[in-house]
């Protein structure tokens, strides 16, 4: 018998909406009572690099082919924050951003250095095979533009002096040797380039200032830590201590100063399946050395820490998507470069519509809509409409990420409807299929899936529902994973994805995706 939606659909559904919620949080840092507890954001934010422009934190990190890409966030306190844009609309450069050949998972856009100087924004990056760029926008939200340096600086730390000149600072962990690159005026050109220190292993530099010191920060990969080198000239001599390590709160990040003269670092720490997350620390300087934590538990990212700035509003990015706008919410991002002529916001109003793209399987499926997976749990749920979907089409709800998939609605030959799930795990050998659940007939219509991530445990679940109401679990458990060597070298990501391997398929349309926070 084919799963049926109900008689009283119309009323069901009613109350189904009123009681999943609009908006919602799996994590709030901000204790409400002047304190906050690590990480602000829980969820994958690495490579961060934050500065203070006036009375304003901005936040940039890695989102290696996802797009738009360079995620830019804002907050008052370093705790509650909120996004403000992406850098870049659309990756170019490497046909692989369109997902051909395979794509390009696990490269493109990573370790972003944002600067301010004289009322312009600067962010220099690299992407990954082609020479590094320097952005810059008046305003935070954009629009950005580039000039191309003509190298190809690892990790570039961008870095400004009081009387103009401009400077990258560049080490790859391959080797370890720490690049200078003076820029021209025109920051589109390199007039010299010296090697300036060796630190074995060492990547991901960010550099600042203060006082009569110059402060170099580097992520030593091999052990999962970070250094700190400091010298009175750019070119040196340094000297280098040991900082932080994942054990004890980070292995890549800097610092940022705040009006009043104290420090704070910021630096990311794996974090097990949920990938690599920014954590804030107060500092204290004995000698002209930064130490992070406090004197009573030093070189320790505290756990819970005074607000650097108090009496701020609790704020969280977005979630929660009723797509009723004529624009995607900033908190969603394609796999890789979209094909526009394959989604819209505006051909059913009030609803996403996702045709069908060429594809055999999720992995190589563009198109897929992503937000990232909250922790330390949470779940989602996107109503659908099935009715459009032709023979082919594979359309459904789940995770990207090292395990890819989710509960899935497969639309055979003869143009009936089936659920199933499908799971395919990325590895060093290939793609393999974990878990392949028995198919369900189901009728046209409306149907709701949920997928369930438990960061704790390390795995999700996924349900379907045809009220929005009453839930039956299906597929059982299945991993979540990450890992820098396979997958997409995120944390896991919901996604919502429609493909065929024909050319010509139909398209599903949703309604909204709902976020929420509970655990049940």
């Amino acid at each position: 018998m084919k799963l049926r939606i109900a008689a009283s659909y119309s009323a069901l559904a009613a109350c189904a909406i009123l009681a999943l919620p609009t908006a919602a949080s799996a994590w709030q840092s901000d204790n409400g009572d002047g304190t906050f507890t690590n990480p602000p954001l829980y969820a994958d934010y690495p490579d961060p690099d934050i500065i203070r422009v006036k009375d304003d934190f901005f936040f940039v990190t890695t989102t290696f082919v996802n797009s738009p890409a360079l995620r830019l966030l804002h907050s008052k306190d370093l705790v509650n924050w909120e996004i403000v844009t992406h850098i870049i609309p659309r990756l170019d450069g490497n046909p692989k951003y369109d997902l051909e050949d395979g794509g390009d998972y696990r490269r493109g856009m990573f370790a972003p250095s944002l600067r301010y100087r004289d009322g312009v924004f600067y962010v220099a990056v690299t992407p990954v095979g082609q020479a590094t760029r320097i952005y810059r926008s008046e305003k935070p939200e954009g629009p950005w533009t580039f000039r191309e340096i003509g190298v190809e600086a690892f990790d570039p730390a961008l870095h400004f002096e009081p009387d103009g000149s401009a400077y990258i600072l560049s080490s790859a962990c391959s080797d370890g040797t720490l690049s200078l690159f003076t820029l021209n005026e025109g920051l589109d050109a390199v007039t010299a380039q010296e090697n300036i220190y060796f630190n074995k292993g060492a990547e991901g530099s960010k550099l600042i200032r203060r006082g009569e010191w110059y402060y170099l920060f580097n992520a030593i990969p091999s052990r999962l830590g970070m250094t700190v080198s400091r010298a009175r000239d750019l070119r040196g001599p340094w000297e280098t201590r040991n900082q932080i390590d994942t054990q004890s709160g980070g292995h890549q990040g800097a610092l940022v100063d705040l009006p009043d003269g104290r420090w704070y670092g910021f630096a990311h720490r794996d974090s097990g399946a949920i990938g690599r997350m920014t954590q804030i620390s107060p500092i204290y300087w004995e000698d002209d050395w930064p130490v992070w934590g406090t004197p009573d538990a030093p070189m320790q990212v505290p756990a819970v820490a005074a607000k650097p700035v108090q009496g701020q509003a609790v704020a969280q990015p977005e979630t929660s998507d009723e797509f009723d706008s004529p624009r995607l919410g900033l908190q969603w991002a394609w796999n890789h470069n979209p094909d526009n002529s394959l989604w819209s916001l505006a051909q059913r109003q009030g609803w996403l519509r996702l045709k069908a793209t060429k594809a055999d399987e999720l992995w190589t499926a563009r198109n897929t809509i992503t937000q990232k997976g909250q922790g330390p749990w949470s779940s989602a749920v996107v109503k659908m409409d099935l009715s459009n979907l032709r023979p082919g089409d594979v359309c459904g709800f789940g995770s990207l990420g090292k395990f890819c998939g989710g509960i899935v609605v497969f639309c055979e030959q003869d143009g009936s409807l089936s659920l199933g799930m499908e799971i395919v795990e990325d590895t060093p050998e290939g793609r393999f299929v974990r878990n392949s659940a028995a198919r369900l007939p189901l009728e046209r219509g409306i149907v709701y899936l949920r997928t369930k991530m438990d960061f704790e445990a390390a795995s999700a679940r996924c349900s379907y529902s045809l009220d929005g109401l009453t839930w039956t679990e299906h597929g059982g458990v299945f991993p979540l994973a990450y890992d820098w060597r396979t997958g997409t070298f995120q944390g896991p990501q919901y996604a919502v994805f429609c493909y065929n391997a024909a050319p010509d398929g139909g398209y599903v349309d949703v309604d909204w995706f709902h976020f929420s926070d509970r655990r049940e």
